[in-house]
């Protein structure tokens, strides 16, 4: 359809959500970054466009747009069609447990089921989490999972591990956001090298795992984030080895390790017949996380 054309007729922010996600599904796009389907893409990226909240009431959906407005609409439209980058990267905003995160290209996009963990104060497997103090978040990427931690625990310090010094910027954007720089520290270091004998409660990741040909055949749009945050050699296992290997060292006596390995679970699980991992559910949706426990960490480890 001509560009004028639709400027000209389509009026309402209804008339947008609709039209982004007719040209959405008719483009094939791949939607696994935050959004279930066509949809859901669309209300989020008009939403966000005109600045209004997700939870919007549906009596706004009939209000008409100014010229401006449209355009601006249109022109996001056009680009993730065009692009095939996630919304997130167009927008440069992405919410994770409530919260809402500055992100780019230079980190991977949030959307771990772990943020409905935090929010539930990894119940019941903390048994006191009022008494959490140190925390540790591997491969923190934007620091989604660090900010989140820090703010569903209001008592404890958190250390953002991530072996990019591109991620740690955003980061240090996000913890500057959420005024949280005196809680979150941003340490540059492959897994636990530069944390020398420090101890937690909770040590909490979602690294790579990703295997090599798994990641050659993904969609495009998962190809438009950094490979290092995805891809994790040829079983996906490279850096979960490091993560299980070192947690001995690093949990307290009661400290509890939950790793997100998504589609690396079975290769993990044939690597490690042994270990006991317990495999989360969730509300929300979503697999592939597991949690030991730091005895257990110290019986297989």
């Amino acid at each position: 359809m001509n560009r004028q054309l639709v400027l000209d007729h389509l009026v309402s922010l209804r008339d947008y959500v609709r039209y982004a996600a007719s040209r959405f599904n008719e483009a094939g796009l791949f939607f696994g970054h935050g959004t279930a389907g066509a949809l859901d893409e669309a209300a989020a990226l008009v939403l966000h466009a005109l600045h209004l909240p997700y939870d919007l009431p549906g009596g706004y959906f009939t209000a008409h747009l100014t010229p401006p407005e449209r355009e601006r609409i249109l022109g996001l439209i056009e680009r993730r069609v065009e692009e095939r980058k996630p919304l997130a990267y167009l927008t440069h905003e992405a919410p994770f447990a409530g919260l809402s995160f500055y992100v780019d290209e230079r980190v991977l996009v949030p959307r771990s089921p772990i943020a409905e963990l935090i929010e539930q104060h990894f119940s019941p497997w903390l048994d006191a989490p009022e008494a959490v103090t140190d925390i540790l978040d591997l491969c923190t990427g934007s620091g989604c999972i660090a900010i989140a931690c820090a703010v569903a625990f209001p008592q404890a310090e958190v250390d953002a591990v991530d072996i990019s010094p591109d991620a740690l910027a955003v980061a240090r954007i996000n913890v500057e956001r959420h005024q949280l720089a005196d809680r979150v520290r941003l340490v540059e270091s492959d897994v636990y090298a530069a944390l020398g004998n420090r101890r937690y409660d909770l040590i909490v990741s979602n690294p790579p795992y990703v295997n090599t040909d798994e990641w050659r055949s993904l969609p495009r749009e998962f190809h438009a984030e950094p490979r290092i945050g995805l891809e994790s050699g040829e079983d996906g296992l490279d850096c979960v080895r490091h993560i299980l290997e070192g947690a001995r060292r690093h949990l307290k006596p009661n400290g509890i390790l939950v790793v997100e390995v998504g589609s690396a679970a079975e290769a993990l699980e044939a690597n490690f017949p042994e270990v006991p991992f317990c495999w989360l559910d969730f509300e929300r949706g979503g697999d592939g996380v597991f949690l030991l426990t730091a005895g257990q960490v110290a019986a297989f480890f």
